[in-house]
């Protein structure tokens, strides 16, 4: 479905990232993986990929707080391939505090990783899109994307941010053969949430199933995390010629969460 195009995917050397790289790939992308990790993993990884795929894949361990750090990566992804006819931007990170709490240095890390990264790997992959008449973009909001928690106040903003700024872009682009979409997963059962999961068992004196139901997955009405697979399968087919008429969306994934 993507032989000879180029995926460029955010934070994608595990979890949701890594699910979206390895969807692309079976279907024909070349890869551009983006994230931290240790060096070896990473070469096995990209050995794997393109092993199994028959595509061409690449790693750029490029910090997405810094803008002059995406500015390169995107400069070499861009000199190698050409263009990159699907971007996904899906690098985050988190911290839970009152917002009376909450430690400035983090609040500016979460906005610079969560959003003004988005914008900066959108703004430079356009002109390329343009020229072809072609592209996909594809932004990994949250269902914090839609609704707000408590104590997340500079994610909720970021992912909010993500939402409009998935928006206005797909406006901007709408006559160029370019979509921009956002999607919202809920919570999903990634190794980080995983490994979340023992710890707060203790500390809540409760068992790890209760931290799942009524802990984790209290807002999500199917009570089952949403997959992986899930998630990557419905970026794949907004990448796709079938889906040529989706933009400017920002669709949830998230077992009902919002619906409430």
């Amino acid at each position: 479905m993507f032989i000879g195009k180029t995926a460029l995917i955010t934070g994608s050397t595990s979890g949701i990232g890594l699910g979206i790289a390895r969807t692309l790939a079976a279907q024909g992308a070349h890869i551009v993986l983006n994230g931290f990790g240790e060096r070896a993993a990473i070469d096995r990884l990209r050995a794997e990929l393109a092993e199994a795929h028959g595509v061409q894949v690449r790693h750029d361990g490029a910090d997405m707080a810094r803008p002059e750090a995406i500015e390169d990566m995107m400069g070499r992804a861009l000199a190698e391939f050409g263009s990159i006819d699907i971007l996904v931007n899906n690098a985050g990170i988190q911290h839970v505090a009152p917002v009376d709490e909450f430690p400035v240095d983090k609040w500016y890390a979460i906005l610079a990783i969560n959003l003004s990264a988005a914008f900066h790997t959108v703004r430079l992959a356009l002109p390329a899109m343009k020229r072809k008449g072609f592209g996909r973009i594809v932004n990994i909001a949250s269902a914090h994307a839609l609704v707000a928690s408590k104590y997340k106040s500079a994610y909720v903003t970021a992912k909010h941010g993500i939402a409009g700024f998935t928006k206005a872009v797909a406006l901007e682009v709408a006559e160029a053969g370019i979509t921009v979409n956002a999607v919202c997963p809920g919570y999903v059962l990634t190794p980080l949430v995983e490994q979340q999961i023992p710890d707060t068992a203790k500390a809540r004196g409760i068992t790890q199933q209760e931290v799942i139901r009524d802990v984790l997955l209290a807002a999500q009405p199917t009570k089952r995390f949403v997959t992986v697979e899930q998630v990557a399968a419905l970026t794949a087919f907004l990448c796709a010629e079938d889906a040529a008429s989706i933009t400017g969306a920002v669709l949830p994934i998230e077992g009902g969460w919002t619906a409430q």
